[in-house]
């Protein structure tokens, strides 16, 4: 094709606006993690170290792997924003595709990204500081750190010849000049974001964890441990016959777990297997991309697929050739993909008959798997059977419930009777009487739109409100609303 160039005008995106759009694209901070340990394992790395150091406004974050390293040049070109596009032609270790991982990730939850590398020879350091990016208007990359950065990276390499050091400094969210060493209730915020990302990396990379090519990944010094959602080795789990769809040139395997009753496992195994996010958050698909875990616990938006209780024992995992990212729509954050049309229909086949056999399962020999074992903040029943009758409760530890007794003394007396009365007068006669066994007829809280509605907007503020007063970050309180029913299954909460 002829192009006349005079025809065009140069239209570069501004820094600074560049800089807000990569770091609003909505990571949490255990995803921005994981995405630098993608870089450290596409280097081949044996073992990554993930420190979390706390200095009050001045605490940081650091990934220290082993891997091949860098070049000066190399280096140059993976601070690059885009610097590679998602055609790029890529080893069959590297998990990255948009060539903007590094950046996205680290402006997501840092001013100053500083990183050190080297191939075996002299170690290079660059240094992305969003201050110098916003006020000068250019993309200002600094060779070198300054000193202090400086000492902490020569601390973190320990006389390597080789390797990768990212560090992470002034920190969103715990930068600031009203946090300080000895603020117990921040410092114990920052350590959970640690337990999170542990737990996290533990479920994402658990294929690396084990077998003849094991990496070791710690966290501040603790190994991770890998998490199986499915639970494969247990000699109660039914295994359904492996699927191989085709997709253009690939296929796309597909096989689908159903978890033992709760009376078939221990209650340390049932507490672990209920994973991150609690049984409810943690049934449905699990889709893979070169080993990696890409998606953990979602119907894909399947027709008439949502997550519900009798469904907890159902997991399915899908592994993707890398290949076929585009026909998945695979995010930058490698955290949501859209399956292909054509295989939408299979997909919905193999997950009923899942499904079916997991709602079978709890009928005649389970448990309603209780939400005790996920987030307290969850969640707002708990539902249990002890000594044979089955309880359900309004969870006090909700955000709203805890702020409205707390905080509503006025009321607190009238609040406590209403919730009382609301648990005692659950109309399950009513619902059992009205409800067909395999119909999808259940109440869909707010209507079930894929986009929110005004009125789960409101309530989703008051939530937020009610968790940053009791204590959390803003970010924090976000990420926790990102994950609680019903809004993990709208769209439109938080994106900025």
């Amino acid at each position: 094709m002829s192009v006349k160039y005079e025809d065009y005008e140069v239209a570069a995106p501004d820094p600074a606006g560049m800089v807000a759009s990569l770091s609003s694209l909505g990571y949490s901070l255990e995803a921005a993690v994981a995405d630098l340990v993608d870089n450290s394992i596409s280097a081949r790395a044996r073992r990554i170290d993930v420190e979390f150091t706390w200095v009050g406004g001045d605490s940081w974050i650091a990934v220290v792997d082993d891997g091949d390293g860098m070049t000066s040049d190399q280096l140059v070109t993976a601070m690059t924003v885009a610097a590679r596009g998602p055609g790029t032609v890529r080893t069959s270790t590297d998990l990255g595709r948009f060539g903007v991982g590094l950046k996205s990730a680290s402006f997501s939850q840092a001013r100053q990204l500083t990183v050190a590398s080297s191939a075996g020879g002299e170690w290079s350091v660059r240094t992305w500081d969003l201050d110098v990016v916003e006020a000068s208007g250019k993309w200002l990359l600094r060779r070198g750190t300054d000193p202090e950065t400086a000492a902490l990276i020569e601390g973190l390499r320990d006389g390597a010849a080789k390797g990768t050091i990212v560090l992470w400094r002034r920190l969103r969210g715990f930068h600031s000049e009203g946090v300080c060493e000895d603020d117990e209730m921040v410092q114990q915020q920052f350590y959970d974001e640690a337990e999170r990302t542990e737990s996290h990396l533990g479920m994402v990379f658990a294929r690396f964890l084990t077998g003849s090519g094991r990496r070791t990944i710690r966290v501040s010094g603790t190994p991770v441990e890998p998490w199986d959602p499915f639970m494969a080795t247990h000699p109660s789990v039914q295994r359904l016959p492996v699927e191989n769809l085709p997709l253009a040139e690939d296929q796309v395997r597909v096989e689908a777990f159903v978890l033992p009753s709760a009376q078939r496992l221990s209650e340390d195994d049932y507490a672990r297997a209920a994973g991150p996010a609690g049984w409810l958050g943690q049934q449905g698909f699990y889709v893979y991309r070169r080993d990696r875990l890409i998606l953990a616990g979602d119907w894909l938006g399947l027709a008439g697929m949502r997550r519900e209780e009798r469904y907890n024992l159902a997991r399915i995992a899908i592994d993707i050739p890398a290949e076929t990212d585009a026909d998945w729509g695979v995010d930058v954050r490698k955290a949501s993909v859209v399956p292909p049309v054509a295989l939408r229909r299979h997909l919905r086949r193999i997950a009923a008959k899942a499904r079916g056999r997991a709602a079978e399962v709890l009928r005649h020999r389970g448990r309603v798997a209780a939400r005790t074992h996920g987030d307290p903040l969850l969640y707002a029943w708990t539902v249990k059977r002890e000594n044979g009758q089955v309880t359900c409760r309004i969870n006090r530890s909700h955000p709203l419930v805890r702020e409205l007794l707390q905080h509503g003394r006025d009321t607190a007396p009238e609040a406590r009777a209403l919730i009382r009365l609301l648990e005692e007068t659950v109309p399950v006669t009513a619902l059992r009487a009205l409800h067909e066994t395999d119909s999808e007829d259940d109440p869909v809280p707010f209507g079930g739109a894929s986009m929110a509605p005004p009125e789960a907007v409101e309530v989703a503020e008051q939530v937020f409100r009610s968790l940053v007063a009791q204590g959390r970050s803003p970010s924090a309180a976000r990420d926790r609303i990102r994950v609680m029913p019903p809004f993990d299954q709208m769209q439109g909460f938080w994106s900025t």
